[in-house]
């Protein structure tokens, strides 16, 4: 069984920064594309950022201000962000596209992390 378990979120003032981590866990052939989504009160899940075989994507709205990297080995993706805004505020979600032992490869989600932007 394949877990994904978030950690980092929390409450920061405008300006600030946060890094959320991700770890997968359980019996895991290989994962691709690594990313984080995000779902503020009342909108849809918004992709946040993707990496995968080295290349990044960002949404518009963070590009300059958050970073994805990922650290195979600890099958762990993570997201630094930084110069946070109110509107940055939302549920953080991180989704792996994996292959376990007898299963094709499919997409997992963690269970999300509350990020908090105010003053």
């Amino acid at each position: 069984q394949v877990q994904l378990v978030e950690s980092g979120g929390g409450l920061v003032q405008p300006g600030g920064s946060l890094r959320l981590s991700c770890a997968a866990s359980g019996s895991i052939l290989s994962i691709g594309v690594m990313g984080w989504y995000r779902q503020a009160p009342g909108k849809q899940r918004e992709l946040v950022a993707t990496t995968s075989g080295g290349s990044k994507n960002y949404a518009d709205s963070v590009k300059g201000r958050f970073t994805i990297s990922r650290d195979n080995a600890k099958k762990t993706v993570y997201l630094q962000m930084n110069s946070l805004k109110p509107e940055d505020t939302a549920v953080y979600y991180c989704n792996a596209d994996i292959r376990t032992i007898g299963v094709a490869t499919r997409g997992y989600w963690g269970q999300g992390t509350q990020v908090t932007v105010s003053s």
